[in-house]
């Protein structure tokens, strides 16, 4: 397995995440090869999927905001002081 497969797999697809949500059906005896077993599968997996990815995008948005707030708090403090 090349390292691109790798990423592509297990990163960016979240592979390990559908088989930590299966084994996890399993031990609770639900069948992941049914439909029902594979729609619940399917459904926890997207949600926590898609709630990973959203907090992921948040953090990287909004991080260097926050950094560049604190920054031009920090510089220009004095300034707004005298002003006003």
């Amino acid at each position: 397995m090349s390292i691109w497969n790798f990423i592509q797999e297990q990163i960016l697809g979240m592979k390990w995440l559908n088989e930590l949500i299966g084994r996890g059906l399993i031990m609770l005896g639900l069948d992941v090869e049914e439909r029902v077993g594979g729609s619940v599968r399917f459904f926890l997996y997207d949600v926590m999927k898609i709630t990973l990815l959203l907090c992921f995008l948040i953090f990287i948005i909004s991080y260097p905001l926050l950094l560049l707030c604190v920054l031009a708090s920090y510089f220009f403090s004095y300034s707004f002081q005298v002003y006003f």
